[in-house]
């Protein structure tokens, strides 16, 4: 069964295994509560049973199980038709569990995967200047111009909820030569995952980007931070040249437009 609830804590998402998806559901727990309704969060029982929680945040899904729990055919069916039901944008889930939600939803959803990075440290930390307080503003002039598919609408939507997890100490954006730019996604029990990672067009080519992400993995590594991030599997030998090593894969499920 998967119910709606109100009454979120800490204690609850302290259940849930520690990965990705805890973390991400976490950040929205930390970042908005209980109180507003583009952030919602559901329990997923089984037999009256604790075993995984769903947080819907604007337009994306993110679903993690208890720890040592695993989530039966028959949960999995409920998840998929709750899946089809909300119709999110984007699913975020175990990869353990993405072929048989992807077969039972391939009608919206194409799956795609998606491989997750540890930045290694070299304690060389190279002379840049980067912007560590950029104007958020600044930030997505850049993320527009990198990916055409923002719509000027969302500035708005991006500015608020960036700036809001800012002030909460949960999220950080850098800027590097005024074209290269990379946020902090979420800063949850000492990991950090960054991303909104781009370069103007004009100036691409010229390294800024991986100058900027090996900085960043070394300047947060050295603050005692694990700095990971999520890329498709086409980009793993661009990242490893960086400094990141690929931990694993899991698959997205991208609603079909």
């Amino acid at each position: 069964m998967i119910s709606e609830i109100k009454n979120i804590d800490k204690n609850l998402i302290s259940k849930l295994k520690q990965n990705h998806y805890t973390r991400r559901i976490k950040s929205h727990f930390l970042a908005y509560g209980n109180e507003y309704d583009f952030c919602r969060f559901y329990t997923i029982k089984s037999d009256n049973e604790f075993v995984g929680l769903v947080s819907c945040f604007y337009s994306s899904m993110m679903i993690s199980t208890v720890m040592d729990k695993t989530f039966s055919n028959s949960v999995l069916d409920e998840i998929s038709d709750f899946i089809l039901l909300n119709k999110p944008m984007s699913v975020e889930l175990e990869e353990c569990y993405s072929d048989y939600i992807t077969e039972r939803t391939q009608s919206v959803y194409s799956s795609e995967v998606r491989t997750e990075f540890r930045f290694m440290t070299k304690n060389i930390l190279p002379d840049l200047s980067v912007e560590e307080l950029p104007k958020l503003s600044d930030v997505f002039e850049i993320l527009k111009k990198c990916f055409p598919a923002i719509l000027s609408d969302e500035h708005n939507l991006w500015l608020a909820d960036t700036s809001h997890r800012v002030r909460r100490g949960m999220s950080q954006s850098f800027l590097l030569d005024k074209c290269t730019t990379a946020t902090i996604q979420y800063i949850i029990d000492g990991t950090v995952l960054i991303g909104n990672v781009g370069t103007v067009p004009e100036e691409r080519g010229k390294h800024h980007a991986r100058n900027l992400l090996y900085w960043i993995g070394e300047k947060l590594t050295k603050d005692g931070f694990d700095v990971r991030l999520m890329a498709r599997p086409n980009r793993v030998s661009y990242y490893e040249e960086i400094g990141f090593k690929e931990i694993g894969t899991d698959v997205v499920l991208e609603r079909i437009n």
